[in-house]
């Protein structure tokens, strides 16, 4: 089902598919859908997960001391890619970072972020996996609704530099 709203989604906008053609398509019937699924949004954000994991690891590509100068070639492979599906995730991400692909942008980043963060013993772990989660989640929807400017590669250089700086801006314990 997962491949079949994609496919889908590739020919219409997600408002503009419905659960018949999707089953079809799928070759299921409506009933089976609705065992998995409550609803077109629920099975969109599921197709979409494996989106999520993209993006946090193609924001965890990289060891040793991260260049601010150089984003990780996974990074912009994964901007690269999620542009060729832009109505698809603007469905599902609104602007600032909302919507049901956002949501879980933001929880999957910030979990991966201050694991990271703990186990290297870094200070202020959740906050600092917050606010890199909010950032990366805020300026990604922006883009893919045009509110930013920019390529792949332009978007990934600037979100980089933004994240290192996050990572490095002591922070007062007071």
């Amino acid at each position: 089902m997962r491949a079949a709203l994609l496919a889908e989604c590739a020919e219409r906008p997600l408002a503009e598919v419905g659960v018949a053609a999707l089953a079809r398509r799928a070759g299921v019937g409506r009933a089976t859908f609705y065992v998995h699924y409550p609803d077109l949004q629920a099975l969109a954000v599921d197709a979409c997960a494996e989106v999520v994991r993209a993006g946090v690891e193609a924001l965890h590509a990289w060891r040793g001391v991260p260049d601010p100068a150089a984003p990780p070639p996974p990074l912009v492979d994964f901007l690269t890619a999620l542009a060729g599906h832009g109505p698809l995730y603007r469905a599902l991400l609104t602007p600032g970072g909302g919507g049901p692909l956002g949501e879980l942008m933001h929880r999957e980043l910030r979990a991966y972020s201050r694991r990271e963060r703990e186990l290297a013993g870094a200070p202020h772990a959740a906050l600092v996996a917050t606010a890199v989660a909010a950032t990366f989640t805020g300026l990604l929807a922006d883009w893919l609704h045009g509110e930013l400017p920019g390529t792949p590669a332009q978007l990934a250089a600037h979100c980089w530099r933004l994240l290192i700086a996050l990572h490095r801006t002591p922070l007062d314990p007071a």
